[in-house]
């Protein structure tokens, strides 16, 4: 049996309602999220199996948007998890919600990084995603972020409908002038059940997409940003040490509505239904890996990061080379993929088609 060393904890209640978002949130009601703890809590006592935990990852929705006591309720059930001295606590965060009584409860219960959601600071699509930040706003609320927290996410979107070139360097300059230490990157996908799927908008020219893309690596990268993840940059030292845990395809904890874990070689995903949530019906479906399908995930997340998979740690885990088990050669001869330094990564060149790549390590195994 693995040792679980990470666990995310879903928080599904918003202020605001993002026309983009396809996560399982609803707006907040301060009785429903009382319940809903009570519900997580108990989620957790019935699964947690008391492991020292090396990261814990606070997302939604958007857990800032508690109240003070529902934030105590929370730290409350989180305080009870067994944690190492050096545990990574990521929180996410509401530019709205950031003040300096809610920074240092979080700072108080021992959250050590803090992830941003900004998106962009250009008014013309503040009306199209509904989210709109003031930009002297946003400075500021960083800045104090500064004052409490060192290890400091934000979100950067792009691939608008209609957007440019200048309209993203408008957006680059101001995030660099914000000198965070690690910045997410996504473009704009329309998901079915957003509103902006149901209002038909259309996604931006795919060329231009995947140049823009391409400019923010080399604007980062020239920043000192290390390109550690297809869609994250950091700088040195501040990796998402969570995040890794899925690019590594390590097994983890996953509590509260919609969430999904992997544990004793079994993937599952929590329910979306509330009702049943709260009625402690947590978990949707159940999914026993076999080795088969472990190393086909083993390649598939672990492709996401720059550096790639190792060979030598493939070996370690499955007793088995990644050459015996994929046709990686032809991979190689059509210029997708490398095998270079006990590595086998994704061609800088073909990053933006990485889901095209990928798609040669779904039952893709050598006969």
């Amino acid at each position: 049996m693995k040792r679980i060393k990470s666990a995310y904890i879903h928080i599904p209640f918003c202020k605001n309602i993002c026309s983009y978002c396809d996560f399982c949130k609803m707006y907040y009601d301060e009785s429903l999220v009382n319940s809903y703890l009570d519900a997580l809590e108990l989620e957790i006592i019935k699964n947690y199996r008391q492991e020292k935990l090396e990261t814990i990852y606070i997302g939604g929705g958007t857990p800032s948007s508690l109240n003070t006591a529902q934030l105590d309720k929370l730290f409350e059930i989180i305080n009870k998890f067994n944690k190492s001295d050096n545990c990574e606590m990521t929180f996410e965060c509401n530019v709205d919600d950031i003040d300096e009584k809610l920074l240092l409860k979080l700072q108080d219960n021992g959250i050590n990084r803090i992830s941003i959601g900004v998106e962009t600071i250009n008014e013309k699509f503040f009306s199209l995603i509904n989210r709109y930040n003031d930009q002297d706003l946003v400075k500021n609320k960083i800045a104090l972020v500064k004052k409490y927290f060192q290890n400091i996410n934000i979100d950067l979107m792009y691939g608008f409908p209609n957007e440019d070139m200048i309209d993203l360097q408008r957006d680059l300059d101001f995030f660099k002038a914000l000198e965070v230490p690690h910045i997410s990157i996504y473009s704009l996908i329309l998901e079915q059940n957003t509103k902006l799927y149901i209002n038909d908008i259309k996604p931006l020219d795919e060329e231009l997409e995947t140049n823009m893309y391409y400019h923010i690596i080399k604007y980062l990268k020239d920043l000192d940003y290390v390109h550690y993840e297809i869609s994250n940059f950091s700088k040195a030292g501040y990796e998402s040490k969570h995040n890794l845990t899925y690019w590594n395809n390590d097994e983890y904890y996953g509590f509260g509505l919609s969430s999904g874990g992997y544990v004793n070689g079994v993937r599952y995903l929590n329910t979306r239904s509330i009702n049943n949530y709260l009625k402690g019906k947590y978990c949707l479906e159940k999914e026993k890996i076999d080795i088969k399908t472990d190393m086909e995930n083993e390649m598939i997340l672990g492709l996401r990061k720059i550096r790639g998979v190792n060979k030598q740690k493939f070996i370690d885990k499955y007793k088995f080379k990644i050459e015996d088990i994929f046709d990686i050669m032809e991979m190689v001869d059509k210029k997708l993929i490398e095998d270079r330094d006990g590595y086998i990564s994704i061609k800088e060149d073909k990053l933006y088609l990485s889901n095209q790549v990928l798609i040669n390590f779904i039952g893709g195994e050598n006969e």
